[in-house]
């Protein structure tokens, strides 16, 4: 079931995994605000959902200050200096690797927003030390976590291709076999580099001890990523994007993320003037604008330091109600178009001052390259597979640019006073699951509950597929999967009612009255708390 708290009135959390969620409520609880909660959530999911997220990934923040200023914390980590085309085609890749070493590409950038989040929730009177932030992380990745139903099941179906990937049996596996569910298992080296941390603070991760570790164990499997890349990086404070619909402001994070993409869908979505959800109108409609803000997504985002247009031009009405009349109400458009895949975390927390904040954080794949690194515990991200070896592509690998990211955390301040903070995982899923639960909370008035439990489906493909197409969970209705595809859809109905390829939404809700709630996914092993 979708775990769902609401009352509250000093916070709420809600993250992908139970443990996660508590060790929130519990920075609440002591009077910690929304963002210093977020930074110990976003330890502790790393320490009990390992194959989600970790602290190799990169993380992006939205946050709704209590004067109504809205801010995006970016936190991606940029290619290696030693990582060029160059490198990978004379080891005879046509394709960045997605596990191993050389999948290891680019500098790890989540510890960095922390260190940026908890700036500025200090400007806003957070006082709680560093050391009680991570306190639940270092103990449950030193004293053991329960490997969930999910983590089992990873692990089990991508062993496969973790050849390469140095560290990986070492930490994943017991005694050389997939760790079964309920077994307990320990982060030892990670639990002693939080430790690590909670003593010489954040930025150790990059400029200090833990940082000289990481740098010479990347060197030692042979990732491109150098001691001076880490020791430059910085997260940054960035202007969200943002679009009004009737209902709402929407935000969302501006590149390297597709945060252009999530807000056009629901603008698109608007101008259809849907009347009900869960019909053959509502199902396309979504699908359809999906489609049009995929193309402009693909063609136009990448390192923000190389886009040379104002993307405000496709947030406009002018450019929506040209591209809305595109849309074939009766029909699908044609959908070849490639595919973004991505495992991650979205958490989201709100306190009594009335600072919220949506967050996501990933390692890109599960497991990310794979790679554990034996001095720190730190599993690596494969971010840089979406990097292209193309040099007249979108994205084409460089030393020091951003890649593009599928993360994208979404806020919206709707127009009764309620502030919502929501997301997900899963890739190109991710704007199509905060379309789906935005428009069938909000705009169709379903119970938060209801909207993250409903049907979801997902237009593109996942690993080891060539074919595109809708998938759909088995429960939607026969009648509206008949109808879709007699317009044309390509559908494919899953086996499974709840399926994990949905992706793992949640949200965070605060009213005018001061009262908050949050719910999170029953596709997860979720967690919504509040005190």
């Amino acid at each position: 079931m979708t775990s769902h708290t609401s009352g509250h009135r000093r916070g709420v959390a809600a993250a992908p995994h139970f443990a996660a969620a508590e060790t929130g409520r519990l920075i609440l609880a002591d009077g910690g605000n929304a963002l210093e909660a977020m930074v110990a959530m976003g330890a502790s999911i790393a320490a009990v959902y390992p194959h989600m997220t970790h602290i190799g990934g990169d993380g992006f923040w939205l946050v709704r200050e209590p004067t109504g200023r809205v801010r995006a914390i970016m936190a991606p980590g940029p290619a290696g200096a030693k990582a060029n085309i160059a490198l990978y085609r004379e080891r005879g890749y046509d394709a960045i690797p997605a596990r191993g070493p050389l999948a290891a590409l680019t500098v790890p950038g989540a510890v960095g927003g922390w260190a940026a989040a908890l700036d500025v929730a200090k400007s806003l009177g957070g006082k709680i030390p560093l050391r009680i932030l991570l306190e639940s992380a270092i103990r449950q990745a030193r004293d053991g976590y329960v490997v969930s139903r999910s983590q089992h099941a990873l692990t089990r179906d991508k062993l496969p291709e973790m050849g390469e990937a140095i560290g990986f049996a070492q930490i994943f596996l017991e005694e050389g076999k997939v760790p079964v569910e309920d077994a307990v298992m320990k982060q030892t080296a990670f639990a002693a580099t939080l430790d690590q941390l909670a003593n010489a603070g954040l930025d150790d991760f990059y400029r200090g001890d833990v940082g000289r570790e990481i740098a010479a164990d990347l060197e030692r499997i042979g990732s491109p990523v150098t001691r001076a890349d880490l020791e430059k990086y910085r997260a940054y404070v960035a202007e969200p994007l943002s679009v009004r619909l009737d209902a709402c402001t929407l935000y969302n994070a501006p590149p390297p993320t597709q945060g252009l993409a999530s807000l056009m869908i629901l603008a698109l979505f608007e101008r259809l003037r849907v009347t009900e959800a869960e019909g053959f109108d509502f199902v396309h409609g979504l699908v359809e604008s999906t489609k049009r803000a995929f193309r402009v997504r693909d063609r136009v985002v990448t390192d923000p330091n190389r886009i040379v247009e104002p993307l405000d031009r496709y947030l406009s009405a002018a450019f929506l109600d040209a591209e809305v009349q595109r849309i074939d109400r009766r029909k699908a458009a044609r959908w070849p178009a490639p595919y973004g895949e991505g495992d991650t975390v979205w958490m989201g927390a709100a306190d009594s001052s009335g600072l919220v904040v949506s967050y996501i954080q990933s390692i890109y794949w599960e497991f990310g390259s794979g790679c554990v690194l034996p001095a720190t515990g730190v599993l690596m991200q494969n971010r840089g597979a979406s990097f292209s070896l193309d040099k007249g592509a979108a994205n084409p690998l460089e030393p020091g640019r951003l890649p593009f990211h599928t993360l994208n955390p979404a806020l919206a301040v709707l127009k009764d006073g309620r502030v919502m903070v929501y997301g997900t995982m899963g890739g190109d899923g991710q704007p199509q699951t905060q379309a789906m639960v935005f428009s069938r909370h909000v705009l169709f008035r379903q119970p938060l509950p209801e909207a993250i439990e409903a049907p979801r489906w997902l237009l593109g493909r996942t690993w080891g597929s060539t074919h595109t197409n809708l998938r759909m969970e088995s429960r939607f209705d026969g009648g509206l999967i008949d109808r879709l595809m007699s317009a044309g859809h390509d559908v494919a109905v899953l086996d499974e009612a709840f399926s994990d390829t949905m992706g793992h939404a949640g949200a965070v809700i605060l009213h005018p009255d001061g009262t908050m709630e949050a719910a999170h996914d029953p596709r997860a092993d979720p967690g919504a708390f509040g005190v």
